[in-house]
């Protein structure tokens, strides 16, 4: 995720370097042309005008959309955190609160606690890969038993198979006292809220905002670019500069086609861009606090952001 708040204009120009190539190309032909040409030929301004005015429209809905699908990600991963951070006190809570039974075992309750927020940790991590197409799955061996590892290795939906093991670990240690009365029940409410955060993930990174935007967006561009400078050179022609078509055709189509790209980057927020949401720094935040919360003080460095972008 970027923090900046300027951006450099050559890295910036390289985004849409082939749209600013072919605006300049076209309008250097049509400046050649318009020069040499007996039948200097120009089109109204007006048709230029009526269709950059369509294709504002047209990039600013999509644009609309997209940051939509951008800001619902980042509201899903705040409910993870969120929801990572209450599963884990309930861990603690409950398995806590049993310690004046008779059956209480507290070896066994503090393996119970660190085994299943670890777990939690691990299916952070796990969706994050899982969402980004990563095979980094080596991360999750700190998180987990070699036995529990190798069967998440194979298993298809790793973030899922993870909340099948935690949600046998809530019920083994309903079995042997670990855990009693209905702590279960509200323990069971959060991995319901992980499980939804994960479906409404995997709904945002399988279902691509609709091809027709992607596409119409790209031809409607291409189209005012192509159009500009016959619009523009017949007015610049007369005011004795006509040169300057080459110029304003780049820096407008320049515009424009820096306004498509922010929302063709922001579309899709799980591919692992400077511009997508910073899934490992809140894996990193989620890590952090729920060891705290277990009372360990050998916490991971908190991540920082790398030349202003956060991971």
């Amino acid at each position: 995720m970027l923090i900046k708040r300027n951006f450099n204009p050559i890295r910036v120009l390289g985004y849409v370097k082939y749209e600013v190539v072919f605006s300049l190309v076209v309008a250097a032909l049509v400046w050649l042309f318009y020069r040499q040409a007996a039948s200097q030929v120009s089109l109204p301004f007006s048709i230029a005008a009526i269709l950059g005015s369509a294709l504002a429209i047209f990039i600013a809905f999509r644009n609309n959309s997209a940051y939509g699908r951008w800001w619902e990600a980042r509201t899903l991963w705040g409910g993870i955190v969120n929801s990572s951070r209450v599963l884990a006190r309930l861990i603690i809570t409950f398995a806590d609160s049993h310690a004046h039974q008779p059956t209480y075992d507290a070896a066994k309750s503090e393996t119970f606690k660190k085994q299943l927020i670890y777990n939690c940790i691990a299916w952070a991590h796990a969706l994050r890969l899982h969402l980004r197409k990563q095979d980094d799955w080596q991360t999750l061996k700190n998180f987990l038993s070699e036995e529990e590892f190798q069967l998440v290795k194979q298993s298809q939906n790793k973030p899922n198979f993870l909340q099948l093991l935690m949600g046998r670990k809530i019920y083994q240690a309903m079995a042997n006292g670990t855990l009693g009365g209905f702590d279960s029940f509200q323990m069971e409410g959060q991995l319901l809220n992980l499980a939804n955060y994960q479906g409404g993930c995997e709904r945002i990174k399988n279902t691509p905002l609709l091809r027709q935007y992607d596409y119409f967006t790209r031809l409607f561009l291409y189209t005012f670019m192509f159009l500009l400078p016959f619009s523009l050179v017949g007015d610049f022609t007369r005011m004795g500069a006509d040169y300057l078509v080459i110029p304003v055709a780049g820096i407008i189509s320049f515009v424009f086609s820096i306004l498509a790209k922010v929302g063709e980057v922001n579309e899709d927020p799980f591919e692992n861009r400077i511009t997508d949401v910073p899934l490992t720094a809140l894996c990193n935040t989620i890590e952090r606090d729920l060891k705290e919360m277990l009372g360990e003080t050998n916490l991971p460095e908190k991540l920082q952001p790398i030349d202003q972008v956060l991971d």
